[in-house]
């Protein structure tokens, strides 16, 4: 461990010595003594983490050897001590840059030795941010990387048009409108464009207009002053104000009341937001991005959505097509939601069989691409390891007796599912049903019995 570097510059030898001997008794401390502000100077290239300096010495004064320095290190904490207590000079002296300022009496060694344990304290925490912060930005390229274009799988015609649009809105601030189908992919092509752009190292704020109650959103996306409504209980910033300098994401948009569709368009003219409860205007730089999976100039006719509002946020109109008309962007999907699960769950990789193939290309998923995820990690657990098979495939079916994979549900949910389709499909046979999916019949008994599954 390095050690902590500590300069004494002090012209009385015996309090030089008393002040550099008791702060060397931390192992950790190498203390350096100085007579003069000139040889304190002359050796600041061994960069102190703390510089105590006598107010009075034979060259120079505290206040002419503390801003020479802050000029060399604004960095370097420095303690003036004196002989004298004058308010004033200790009062110029913190202004200018000193840590603390101590008078020589029998509580100096104290009182320089807690202030050394203070300044390493904060030393140490610093260099923790300092590292949290790298950590950040590390994360954030990794992000961008995440969410770069590469990062929308697919190279069929409908999807290289969007990959055009995706460039002229990454190199602009324009306002983007992703519109699309449920589960196409939208808040991925918004993250693509913000780590894209020139705001990629600002925020990425997402919101979802849709699962935010209504008498909660106003203050969710403008936030809202102490006291401004029962639980406020202290300051808080909206999402508006967490995106400022970058980018943020308003989702299913056209669930967004009518009485707040005027503040929103508010919000975006004058980019700027009062906080609800207060009266202070907070300036933005912010740039929107809007999904929905309606046509909103079908709203506007219905009088659900503002046309002020609807022509402000159009901006670059992005219609992601369905999965369906992606053609064999199906199969390119397919194999990698299923390289990607057997990754995250340490398997070895699963082939897809010529038949399962066919079986992929041939339905509509009505949930787009989500969809396919589901059908993939499930068909993965069906699978016998190696090999997805035609019979490994389930689809959406609103058929009781089919599973449904429409819907995002935990991997047990998913079982139950499966235990339960295989005892209708085999008659209620528990010893067949456990053979057939390589599992012991304790485990469904014990469902059975836990009415987990009813039969």
């Amino acid at each position: 461990m390095e050690q902590f570097r500590i300069f004494i510059v002090e012209d009385d030898p015996w309090y030089r010595e008393i002040l550099g001997y008791h702060l060397s008794l931390n192992p950790d401390h190498e203390v350096f003594r100085y007579t003069t502000g000139k040889d304190c100077l002359a050796n600041l290239s061994k960069k102190p983490g703390l510089i105590s300096i006598d107010y009075s010495l034979p060259d120079t004064n505290g206040v002419d050897l503390l801003s020479k320095i802050k000029q060399h290190n604004p960095e370097i904490p420095v303690i003036v001590i004196s002989g004298q207590e004058d308010i004033t000079t200790a009062v110029d002296l913190l202004k200018k840059g000193a840590s603390d300022y101590f008078i020589k009496d029998d509580n100096t060694k104290e009182l320089l030795w807690n202030a050394v344990k203070r300044i390493k304290e904060h030393q140490s925490l610093k260099r923790e941010v300092d590292d949290l912060k790298e950590e950040l930005g590390e994360l954030k390229e990794e992000l961008g990387h995440k969410y770069d274009f590469k990062s929308i799988k697919g190279n069929s015609p409908a999807l290289l048009k969007i990959f055009g649009l995706l460039e002229k809105a990454s190199k602009t601030n324009i306002n983007v409108s992703i519109t699309g189908e449920t589960g196409t992919g939208k808040e991925v092509v918004a993250k693509a464009i913000h780590y894209n752009s020139e705001r990629k190292k600002k925020p990425f704020v997402a919101v979802n207009m849709a699962a935010i109650p209504r008498e909660l959103i106003e203050s969710e996306l403008l936030g809202h002053e102490k006291g401004a409504f029962t639980g406020a209980m202290a300051r808080k910033a909206g999402k508006f104000e967490e995106a400022n300098k970058g980018t943020i994401f308003l989702d299913e948009i056209a669930e967004l009341d009518l009485s707040l569709q005027s503040k929103l368009l508010r919000v975006l003219q004058e980019r700027e937001l009062v906080r609800v409860g207060g009266n202070e205007k907070v300036s933005l730089d912010v740039r929107v991005i809007v999904a929905t999976h309606k046509n909103l100039l079908e709203e506007v006719k219905k009088g659900t959505f503002r046309e002020d509002l609807f022509y402000r946020i159009m901006g670059l109109p992005v219609d992601l097509p369905p999965l369906r008309e992606r053609g064999n962007d199906i199969l390119l999907l397919a194999k990698y939601f299923l390289d990607e699960f057997c990754k995250a769950n340490k398997l070895k990789a699963i082939s897809i069989s010529p038949e399962a193939q066919q079986k992929l290309m041939k339905y509509n998923y009505p949930g787009n691409v989500r969809e396919l995820k589901a059908v993939m990690d499930l068909s993965a657990v069906m699978s016998d390891g190696e090999q997805i098979k035609n019979e490994d495939i389930y689809f959406a079916s609103s058929s009781s007796d089919e599973i449904s994979v429409s819907e995002e549900k935990t991997m047990k949910e998913y079982m139950n599912d499966i235990i339960k389709h295989f005892l209708k499909k085999y008659d209620n046979n528990v010893v067949n049903v456990a053979d057939k999916l390589d599992i012991g019949k304790s485990t469904i008994y014990k469902m059975i019995q836990n009415k987990e599954i009813i039969i």
